[in-house]
């Protein structure tokens, strides 16, 4: 399978077709509300704020399996992120990214960029940089903040 073969459900319950993000550049990431590293969301907007216009996507993942931090309906969580961070980047349905549930997208990516310590997501805000025909490029730790993809994000959005 290849990334735009996948098809995951949005924060409403909808199927949406990876697809229709071809030709776009991904940050594709698992998030959560009560984590210290919560406040990247305001890292991720500004990424999204700058290049969004140049073909940059942020596809935001809520997951509850790293200490119960994302503990809220899917519902909650748009509202959280919308009223706190002033987020506008599509945000999807609550994933497990590791585990006998774990989503197939999850799956994939693991299997395109394992990282350092392995294929499992260690925790929240473990980001996934995908160029615009779909290939993995980079796996970035939870603790890389969003300034640190800047770089290869133009690098990307150039091509």
């Amino acid at each position: 399978m290849k990334l735009y073969d996948f098809t995951v459900k949005d924060a409403q319950g909808l199927d949406v077709s990876l697809s229709d993000y071809e030709g776009k550049v991904l940050l594709i990431v698992n998030t959560a509300t009560h984590c210290g590293l919560t406040p990247q969301y305001s890292g991720l907007q500004d990424l999204y704020d700058r290049y969004q216009s140049e073909g940059f996507e942020i596809l935001d993942f809520p997951c509850n399996q790293f200490a119960n931090q994302a503990p809220e309906t899917t519902g909650e969580i748009k509202t959280f992120c919308e009223s706190r961070f002033g987020t506008t980047f599509r945000l999807f349905d609550k994933i497990d990214v590791n585990g006998a549930n774990e989503a197939p997208l999850y799956t994939y990516l693991k299997s395109e960029k394992g990282g350092l310590l392995g294929s499992a997501i260690k925790w929240n805000f473990t980001k996934f940089l995908i160029d615009s025909k779909g290939n993995v490029i980079k796996r970035y730790s939870p603790k890389d903040t969003p300034d640190k993809i800047e770089a290869e994000l133009k690098k990307l959005l150039a091509q």
